[in-house]
């Protein structure tokens, strides 16, 4: 072996051993992911906020309908009556549907400590495989979704039949880093488009307000499909209070004469054309609307999905933590407190003798 082969063999071996070392000093214990990652939660609190600030959502929309059916009743009872049955239609498909649908997707468990790090751990792992199972079988059987990276589909597949987790990790990170991330954001863009067009066309505060919550949740629902699981119960009572927020600048936009002030600070060049003053007033509320509420449907799409990204991180930090140091150390305490309390009681019988 020449010089330069034996200075290039050296430089590899250095590699490896530095990959090697990286590798180990990489390696999380359970109280560090403690330390960095797990915040004090009040689990049942969070979920008492998330359903609270959902029948708020759900009162804010039904009162929106009812007037909207109120208002239609008072020009004809007998249409008021069918607008009132329609309303309760899209109130359960558009809002009680969805959100059912949201809750009951499973959620990764990722603020642990030493004593629950494990069994979050089994359940993540059981999450990772139902979420791998629902890919692959709507990449197989639902022509047109194009959802999925098929190669990448088809490596998870054989993951998951083989029980190679590690792979199973690797193709889920690179479906979501690749072809989910980007799916997800064509999805916020075509929602938010949807919502500005359609709070342009509507100009009502009422109907923009229901509009808002509607595609929001939709957006909402639509991603957690997509992604096949939900943030926790923490986040997702911040998307839902997020939701209560847009519904209502919604309203308050919709009740803002925006363009007729834009008009009257152009002063006397419109004066003479009243009716060109109206459409420039009506032009700009509905642009102002339609901008607003489209923005506002942009946002809550990427804090959903930044949360999604997040918690998947997380998860995948938390499988590679070894808990079986901390159990260890538990158990070793019992042993030296149960040690000493034996030889208290043995001390307290010399005593008494």
């Amino acid at each position: 072996m020449n010089k330069s082969d034996k200075t290039a063999a050296m430089q590899l071996t250095e590699q490896r051993d530095d990959g090697k070392t990286n590798k180990t000093a990489a390696k999380m214990t359970i109280y560090e992911y403690e330390q960095k990652y797990t915040h004090r939660q009040n689990v049942r609190g969070a979920r008492l906020l998330l359903w609270l600030g959902a029948g708020l959502v759900g009162v804010i929309l039904f009162v929106c309908l009812f007037f909207l059916t109120m208002r239609v009743y008072e020009i004809n009872e007998y249409a008021g009556y069918a607008v009132g049955g329609v309303s309760l239609i899209v109130f359960v498909c558009t809002f009680a549907v969805p959100l059912a649908k949201i809750v009951r997707t499973g959620a990764f468990v990722t603020n642990v400590n030493a004593l629950t790090a494990k069994e979050a751990k089994r359940h993540n792992k059981k999450l990772r495989h139902e979420i791998a199972e629902k890919i692959i079988d709507l990449t197989g059987k639902v022509e047109g979704v194009g959802w999925y990276d098929s190669e990448v589909v088809g490596r998870l597949a054989v993951a998951l039949k083989v029980g190679n987790e590690e792979k199973l990790k690797n193709a889920l990170t690179e479906l979501y880093q690749g072809c989910v991330k980007k799916n997800a954001k064509d999805m916020i863009f075509r929602n938010s488009l949807k919502c500005a067009a359609y709070s342009a066309i509507s100009q009502a505060a009422k109907v923009d307000t229901a509009l808002v919550i509607f595609l929001n949740l939709q957006l909402i629902k639509d991603l957690v499909f997509l992604y096949g699981f939900r943030p926790s119960d923490a986040r997702l009572a911040r998307i839902v209070a997020r939701v209560m927020q847009n519904a209502l600048i919604a309203y308050g936009l919709g009740g803002m004469n925006i363009g007729h002030s834009v008009v009257q600070t152009m002063g006397s060049a419109v004066k003479g054309i009243p009716i060109l003053g109206n459409a420039i007033a009506a032009i700009v509320d509905s642009s102002v609307q339609g901008l607003a509420n489209g923005t506002l449907t942009t946002v809550i799409g990427y804090q959903t999905i930044r949360y999604l990204t997040t918690e998947y991180r997380l998860q995948n930090i938390l499988d590679g933590v070894d808990v079986s140091e901390s159990q260890q150390e538990l158990a070793e305490a019992c042993d030296e407190l149960e040690q000493e309390l034996k030889n208290k009681k043995h001390t307290a019988a010399k005593a008494a003798v």
